[in-house]
């Protein structure tokens, strides 16, 4: 009889400029491939928005709770962006990938480098993490998308720019980096990216 093909859940990190569009793509692929793939639900100590929920959008954690879990090394990465915590609990991923779900995790290039260097040492990460950048056709583009969003004063989309040129030079440390187009084109890259990974050969048969 044939061994069963070794095929590990995988998490799959997607990183971009804001504007870039990778929440739109994140939130498609969970509704195409659901539930075979699930996002990574990230802490933080900020107060819900409107309509949002503790345990679906994020885990809303006091700030003396939050921090009792970084002095305990129950997060992979975390960081303070004005003034509230944001991380991902270890607990949050190893549950999922023992339980072969496939994950999603929406994060900044700082919170993916984190998360490389987490995998190194840790062997339920190991050889388990996909990582995608999503690259704005020009920074031009990026300032069009953001101003059509409605959310920033132009400040903020200025400071997120000079970010955004930041984030661009990161690029290189992912596997994969799709250059963005129409939302139709950037999603049929990235779910070939994902279908390619899932048949992927990760462990070299012994000779």
């Amino acid at each position: 009889m044939l061994s069963s093909f070794p095929n590990p859940a995988l998490l799959f990190i997607i990183s971009g400029p804001a504007g870039s569009g990778k929440t739109t793509l994140c939130d498609r692929m969970l509704e195409a491939f659901s539930p075979k793939i699930q996002r990574v639900i990230t802490a933080t100590t900020r107060s819900p928005r409107h309509n949002e929920k503790d345990g679906v959008d994020y885990y809303f954690l006091p700030r003396e709770t939050f921090e009792s879990k970084v002095n305990a090394d129950e997060f992979y990465e975390h960081a303070q962006v004005y003034g509230h915590y944001y991380g991902t609990l270890k607990s949050e991923i190893q549950g999922k990938l023992t339980a072969d779900t496939d994950l999603l995790l929406n994060i900044d290039v700082q919170g993916a480098s984190s998360l490389h260097m987490s995998a190194e040492s840790d062997q339920s990460l190991k050889k388990r993490i996909v990582s995608i950048f999503i690259m704005p056709s020009t920074i031009e583009e990026l300032r069009t998308r953001l101003k059509e969003r409605g959310q920033d004063s132009e400040a903020e989309i200025e400071r997120r720019l000079k970010i955004a040129v930041e984030e661009i030079k990161q690029y290189p440390h992912y596997d994969y980096c799709i250059s963005s187009a129409t939302r139709e084109q950037d999603f049929d890259q990235l779910q070939s990216i994902y279908k390619a990974e899932k048949v992927k050969v990760r462990m070299k048969a012994s000779p």
